[in-house]
């Protein structure tokens, strides 16, 4: 029996990636707030960049993964100019279901953690169906075609 997908990964798969907080990482930067600390989108995706990180080497040609559910506590602010880590393990694989424990430290301190849930797709498959799906309509926009307009 072959290599397929669905028998890529195995659990305890890990990676480490590392950012040092700068300006445009912030909350403030990001939209998510008004304070010049970690904002939680930029936290969010360093977490999911481990996760990446640890599939990384695995993939089978053709494939990636894609996040799906994301759970995370962030429960510590960084400022600009310190540097955070993120680690992600992968915990459990069903099928196509990748889930991964992720915590991130600022040194010694947990500044987040939970759990991140990717599923492992055939990457000419999902851009294609992403491109091929008719956009939904606008805010304001009429079943028929016609723009609102006030005034």
């Amino acid at each position: 029996m072959g290599q397929t997908p669905e028998n890529s990964f195995r659990p305890g798969a890990t990676a480490r990636v590392e950012l040092t907080v700068t300006d445009s990482d912030t909350a403030q930067a990001v939209g998510s707030g008004d304070v010049p600390v970690l904002g939680t989108p930029r936290l969010l995706a360093l977490a999911e960049a481990a996760t990446v990180a640890a599939t990384a080497t695995g993939l089978p040609p053709g494939m990636t993964t894609v996040g799906t559910r994301v759970e995370l506590d962030h429960r510590a602010a960084t400022p600009v100019g310190r540097t955070v880590a993120a680690m992600a393990r992968l915990s459990e694989v069903d099928g196509r279901r990748l889930v991964f424990e992720v915590v991130v430290f600022e040194g010694s301190t947990t500044i987040a953690q939970g759990r991140i849930e990717r599923a492992l797709v055939d990457r000419h498959r999902f851009v294609e169906r992403a491109f091929d799906r008719t956009p939904a309509p606008r805010v304001g926009d009429d079943p028929t075609g016609e723009r609102a307009v006030s005034g």
